[in-house]
């Protein structure tokens, strides 16, 4: 069965930004609450989760975080975003311009951080409102699969037609429980974070990839 849609992860696929949220929540947790985590540790707990889930799960580990707390990496992530910037994955354009494919994006990000990002990556000519979707236009984020669901229903296709191209497993996750493709993206995991690639490897994730050009490959012969 041909694809009809992609549905692209923003951080950690379209541009290597995962790190940089994840190293302010963990700067921040150290210094607010003293749990000393290192890196390693808030990918274990936190990759690939909107900031809402991200408290949720801090909850439920008895670090019970504040308003102002996440207002404080609201604007870290602002600063760097803003004066820092990024660039798209190298390939990854070459897979946007595509004709034959939809193409969108579904993100755990906020509406208004996710079209900053699109600005500051230069992306804009492929992603707008009609295309993009955010956590905070469904009730439950990844990993459970609304998020996933409601880009299917807006890009009108159905979820066994859409190729989700993920870095987390969260995310894998939810495009599973979805019904659609997944594919893990992993150039930008940390390469001694074996309990990471030994989760996707449970998953039965068949697509596995660290270069844009091999998922080029992939979506071509799934086309």
């Amino acid at each position: 069965m041909k694809k009809k849609l992609i549905i692209w992860d923003f951080d950690g696929v379209v541009a290597d930004t995962e790190k940089i949220w994840l190293y302010n929540r963990m700067v921040t947790l150290n210094e607010d609450y003293g749990v000393n985590w290192d890196i390693q540790t808030v990918y274990q707990h936190l990759l690939g989760i909107s900031d809402r889930s991200k408290r949720e799960v801090l909850n439920q580990m008895g670090i019970v975080t504040s308003d102002a707390f996440w207002a404080k990496n609201k604007k870290m992530d602002w600063d760097v975003m803003l004066s820092k910037g990024f660039e798209p994955t190298d390939g990854i354009v070459d897979i946007f311009q595509f004709k034959n494919i939809k193409q969108c994006i579904a993100t755990g990000t906020l509406r208004e951080k996710i079209f900053a990002k699109i600005k500051v990556t230069g992306i804009e000519k492929y992603f707008s409102d009609s295309n993009v979707f955010t956590v905070d236009q469904v009730e439950k984020g990844k990993p459970e699969p609304d998020l996933f669901l409601y880009a299917c229903a807006k890009m009108g296709e159905k979820p066994s037609d859409a190729i989700v191209v993920e870095d987390s497993v969260a995310g894998l996750k939810a495009a599973l429980a979805a019904g659609c493709t997944p594919v893990a993206f992993t150039k930008y995991a940390l390469p001694d974070n074996k309990a990471y690639f030994d989760a996707i490897r449970e998953l039965g994730v068949d697509g596995v990839f660290d270069d844009m050009a091999d998922v080029k490959k992939y979506v071509q012969a799934q086309m």
